[in-house]
């Protein structure tokens, strides 16, 4: 009997190749997706979900028992403690994806033992936030206080893929936009000289697919990444390069009000703390422990500018091959 694997998040900028992958290795897989989306392969079945995290639909997921669950959802701390424990109780290893952006600045390279923001950070409104970053510390957490012994946490760094990619905090949506009209993006000129790291979602899924049924993932962390880093201003270039998108380097403030006309500087917490606590640290990272782990090397990931340009087609159009049913 073909093992069993529960993806959350199937239809995501990294669960989309993970989905294809276990699909390929012969596993039956329950791909969990917001969209319709009909599935084109005999062991590939796609389960539309209004509320994922619901109590009703999780119970009723976890009664197939799968071999695997990778779970690409974003929780807030009480809702992922209601939830993580069915799914470790009820499936024989589960992948909870966590974010490089738990780290604190506080180490070049950044290995997985490298302090947390929410170990080490001394601003009480980010630490008893529920933001993003704290919010993946405390997942962490809860598995490693648990009883459960089945867990694996994965922390990717920036990912772009077919139908996501971002600079500094501008997400592809509004990347087009400028692309398109041949307007420049203004950029946080702070962050011009600050070490970046961005790994294409196919390679985030490769190292993933290789942490799935490993004795060596269970009960430990990884950073699924990429070791290459370029500065922003590099990366800015390459958008130039690639896409032709014009860009203007600005200060703080003039970026978070070209992101969003609606921001204040006295309330908009979170798109300030990604900007402070993510995009301005040093994002460099040491991936040994995954590579020795998953027996992949750094040569086999495409760099950046590879990755760009090999889903240039892809994030300039509005045509998603993942919901062409017509092959």
């Amino acid at each position: 009997m073909s093992r069993k694997v529960l993806i959350l998040g199937a239809t995501g900028a990294m669960g989309r190749y993970l989905t294809q992958k276990c699909v390929d290795a012969g596993y039956e897989v329950d791909g969990v997706c917001l969209e319709d989306v009909v599935s084109r392969y005999p062991n590939l079945k796609y389960i539309k979900a209004e509320n994922a995290k619901s109590s009703a639909f999780v119970d009723e997921l976890v009664k197939k028992h799968y071999d695997c669950v990778v779970d690409f959802m974003t929780y807030g701390s009480i809702s992922f403690r209601n939830t993580f424990y069915k799914y470790c109780e009820n499936a024989g290893q589960y992948i909870y994806t966590s974010s490089c952006r738990v780290y604190a600045n506080e180490a070049n390279p950044i290995v997985e033992s490298s302090p947390r923001l929410s170990d080490v950070t001394t601003d009480p409104q980010l630490l008893f936030s529920d933001d993003y970053c704290m919010h993946k510390s405390r997942g962490e957490d809860a598995l490693r206080a648990s009883k459960y012994k089945n867990w694996t946490i994965i922390r990717p760094s920036t990912t772009y893929s077919a139908k996501r990619c971002q600079l500094l905090t501008l997400e592809r949506g509004k990347i087009l936009k400028h692309i398109r009209s041949g307007e420049p993006v203004l950029l946080d000129e702070a962050a011009k000289d600050v070490p970046a790291s961005l790994t294409w979602g196919g390679d985030v899924a490769e190292m993933i697919f290789r942490l799935i049924f490993n004795d060596r993932a269970i009960c430990d962390d990884f950073n699924v990444t990429s070791n290459e880093s370029k500065t922003w201003s590099e990366i800015a270039g390459y958008y130039n390069d690639i896409f032709g998108l014009k860009y203007e380097w600005v200060d703080g403030v003039t970026y978070q009000r070209f992101r969003d006309p609606k921001f204040d500087p006295e309330k908009s917490l979170g798109a300030i703390w990604q900007m402070k606590y993510a995009r301005l640290f040093n994002r460099k990272y040491d991936n040994s422990k995954m590579l020795a782990a998953t027996g992949l090397k750094q040569e086999d990931f495409l760099t950046l500018y590879q990755g760009l340009s090999h889903e240039k087609e892809s994030i300039l159009s509005d045509y998603d091959p993942l919901f062409d049913l017509t092959k």
